[in-house]
């Protein structure tokens, strides 16, 4: 596995936003500043065992002195959840990446439309930090079971003041895309939180007529499709005319690290787009909860992503 940048940051501050939700502040031990990073961007949180965890940072992009993130405690998930919030208390340590945005704002709206469910709030929060900051058009669409288990709503609502509209199912209040209005040109909408809400925003934006592209969301989890059969296909390196043979029972990654080509990884369960690389031609056969459907006509996630019979990649 290629290393990304890891550094061991201390809990300046850890503090329940909500009974699930536990909302830390990270410095470095040592240094003043942490490497820049831009709103919509994760960091990896690794566990004593190796495994990776990903979680938006929810800060200003502005205050270098520190990272904050928020997790949710999952009764029902993989374990680093029920980890941090046992473990990470105020002078704790933890092992951090640098920061990476899979789900940046679009520099050329004119503006944005910022939909949140849950802890989908973390990288929303960080965009209306910033939107805010340069005088930029947005609203802010915050969906939750009630105001007691909304996330961060505080913050939220100092920093959207009136452009934010809360969505409380406690108030009878249940979010619907027509709020977000018709496409008028330079909008974008931008969505994170449960899947149930971001294929609501994505299907019935797309259906009302806005385009694919100007709708963006961002989701941890893994593409759960227990019917898959992944098959052999063969992977064609561009800049060698190298053909590598991908076997059923191996991904194309690790095979691509077999022949010395070692390229970024981290999660390599297709969520945090580490390892993202183009690919010239071939039927591929996307498997990944990150990219965009603007990027998959020519790249692809080789941690999880395969092809079918052959791909050309852009190495």
């Amino acid at each position: 596995m290629t290393a990304r940048l890891i550094m061991k940051l201390r809990v300046a501050d850890a503090v329940a936003t909500t009974p699930e939700v536990l909302h830390l502040g990270l410095v470095h031990p040592a240094r003043p500043e942490l490497p820049a990073w831009t709103a919509g961007a994760h960091v990896d949180l690794r566990l004593p065992d190796g495994r990776v965890r990903q979680y938006s940072l929810c800060g200003d992009p502005a205050d270098r002195s520190r990272y904050e993130i928020a997790i949710k405690r999952e009764a029902a998930g993989r374990g680093g959840s029920a980890w941090a919030h046992e473990t990470l208390a105020p002078g704790a340590f933890a092992h951090v990446s640098a920061p990476r945005n899979n789900f940046p704002l679009d520099p050329g709206a004119r503006r944005h439309l910022l939909v949140a469910g849950g802890i989908g709030v973390t990288p929303l929060l960080a965009m209306a930090r910033a939107l805010s900051a340069s005088g930029a058009d947005y609203a802010f669409h915050l969906c939750a079971p009630s105001p007691e288990r909304a996330p961060l709503l505080a913050a939220v609502r100092t920093v959207c003041g009136p452009r934010l509209r809360c969505w409380f199912g406690s108030e009878g209040r249940r979010f619907d895309p027509d709020a977000l209005g018709p496409a008028e040109t330079g909008t974008h909408a931008y969505a994170c939180g449960p899947r149930r809400l971001m294929d609501a925003v994505q299907e019935g934006l797309v259906a009302r007529g806005w385009p694919a592209e100007r709708v963006h969301s961002e989701h941890f989890e893994p593409l759960r499709d227990e019917g898959f059969v992944p098959e052999p296909f063969e992977a064609r390196i561009a800049s060698t005319g190298q053909v590598l043979h991908v076997p059923a029972d191996r991904s194309l990654l690790d095979v691509l690290r077999g022949a010395g080509l070692d390229l970024p990884s981290s999660c390599e369960l297709g969520v945090c787009g580490a390892c993202e690389c183009g690919y010239r031609d071939g039927a591929v056969l996307h498997r990944d909860a990150v990219l965009p459907l603007a990027k998959r006509g020519s790249r692809m996630m080789p941690c999880v992503s395969r092809a079918r019979d052959a791909v050309t990649l852009e190495l």
